[in-house]
């Protein structure tokens, strides 16, 4: 690893070369996954073992990625969709539009058993969901929280609300179900259930010992 990604904490970056075949990265990316939905661990998976699942040669998957972490890590990115497009009509809406987002995640059988694999070893590969984290998930969170900040600015969430708490509070039970559990316990309307009952407790007038904001 060089200098400057010891000092910072990143993945390494992959080595200018000649350019990389796409149909190569697909066929890598898609055995990594098929050999994740089969029950292969994290831990059991070997860059020389997925080089021969995928037959491709080992030197070609270390060209492309400079270990496993790296690899795990477009992996885990492959697994993600564009997020909705946000009409801005109501707060309760555009916090709808992104809960359901995640649902219709949860419920690709693909999705959930892969994430279930990682967070059930996230202790043995902490790069890579630091990285995931700190690219993936703190832009989804970052969409809830412009929603939330509008919410307040409007005055349809109390001035008072830990937005980073709210958005825990809507997007934990979704999570949970995805992860934890079968991937069917997703059914429809379930984002709209989750948003009024928080919305309920955050609106102005409603009393609560939970927000730190603006204190």
């Amino acid at each position: 690893m060089s200098g400057a990604a010891r000092e910072t904490g990143t993945l390494p970056v992959q080595q200018r070369g000649r350019p990389r075949s796409a149909a190569v990265d697909t066929a890598v990316i898609e055995t990594v996954l098929r050999l994740l939905e089969e029950g292969v661990t994290v831990s059991e998976l070997s860059m020389e073992r997925i080089a021969r699942e995928a037959g491709v040669g080992k030197a070609t998957v270390y060209r492309r990625w400079a270990g496993k972490e790296a690899l795990m890590l477009d992996v885990l990115r492959s697994l993600e969709e564009s997020a909705p497009e946000l009409t801005g009509a109501s707060v309760r809406d555009d916090l709808v539009a992104l809960l359901d987002f995640l649902r219709r995640r949860g419920l690709a059988k693909r999705s959930s058993a892969v994430m279930r694999t990682v967070v059930a070893q996230v202790q043995a590969q902490p790069r890579v969901w630091k990285e995931y984290h700190d690219t993936v998930v703190a832009s989804r969170r970052e969409a809830f929280r412009a929603v939330l900040r509008r919410g307040v600015a409007t005055g349809e969430i109390r001035a008072d609300a830990d937005v980073d708490l709210l958005i825990d509070l809507f997007v934990s039970p979704m999570l949970v179900r995805a992860v934890l559990h079968e991937w069917r316990e997703l059914p429809p309307g379930l984002a709209e259930g989750i948003v009024d009952m928080v919305l309920e407790g955050a609106r102005p007038g409603r009393r609560g010992g939970g927000g730190t904001e603006g204190r």
